[in-house]
């Protein structure tokens, strides 16, 4: 606990730190960089690792580059000494494919479906103490990016807990980019349309996502109030320990990045 204060007071003093997400889980939480993950536990237990390798050309053809971003991204929770346990992963990448079956139900439900899909994904996402620890995961990386890092750890800081980066803004934004791909479909349907449909969604609004985040202009502002009004129903106020927790997954991942 000593190491990792003295990490996150490093940390508060660094000219640059990397760009960092993250995940909520019933039990812990998953802070991930460019390079590293770590999951710390409500239990204090402490797991890391090495995110999954981009070739560099994907990192720059426009829409490969998102969806191959957005795999990336999935390696904690799919690696087999990842953070979840193997039925967890089966529903998980269950819930993926789901989508790219839906050409078998009828033309006038597959956009409901699709709701239905992911509102039960969210709900199961966001069980336990999921919503107090996504709160905490939000509260660590703002501590991160302000540099408050260890007044945040000590509790004489409270960053906020809504993030305009969270993954739920990226879940309201491919929502409609979905829905308005599906009805602009130039080419007659066929079996493998809502593969295409599904993987153009959701490279579009990858596109879109990173334009936003790297732009600070207020016309893009308006595009985040539906997933930070939705993080309203996804975080709760996290506890000091619960903090704490998120902060020891950040303190990990920044002691390799800075090392």
């Amino acid at each position: 606990m000593v190491e990792t204060r003295q990490i996150l007071a490093r940390a508060d003093a660094a000219e640059r730190l990397p760009t960092m997400g993250g995940m909520a889980r019933p039990n812990g939480v998953v802070i991930v960089s460019e390079r590293f993950w770590a999951f710390a536990g409500v239990d204090g237990s402490l797991r890391e690792g090495v995110m999954a390798a981009r070739p560099t050309i994907l990192r720059r053809v426009p829409l490969v580059r998102g969806l191959a971003k957005l795999a990336a991204s999935l390696s904690p929770v799919f690696r087999r000494r990842g953070v979840t346990r193997p039925r967890e992963r089966a529903l998980l990448a269950l819930a993926l494919v789901a989508p790219f079956l839906f050409f078998l139900l009828p033309e006038a439900m597959r956009f409901p479906a699709g709701i239905a899909l992911a509102a039960a994904l969210v709900l199961w996402l966001l069980r336990g103490r999921t919503l107090r620890l996504h709160g905490a995961e939000h509260r660590a990386i703002a501590a991160a990016e302000t540099r408050q890092l260890a007044p945040t750890w000590a509790g004489s800081a409270r960053p906020s807990r809504f993030s305009p980066r969270c993954g739920t803004n990226f879940a309201a934004l491919v929502l409609p980019v979905t829905f308005l791909a599906d009805r602009a479909w130039p080419l007659a349907p066929a079996l493998y349309t809502p593969l295409l449909v599904t993987l153009l969604s959701l490279a579009l609004t990858m596109e879109l996502w990173q334009a936003i985040q790297v732009s600070g202009r207020r016309f893009f502002r308006p595009l985040l109030l539906p997933g930070l009004g939705l993080q309203r129903l996804t975080t709760r106020e996290p506890s000091l320990d619960e903090t704490r927790a998120a902060l020891t997954a950040v303190a990990s991942v920044l002691r390799r990045e800075l090392a």
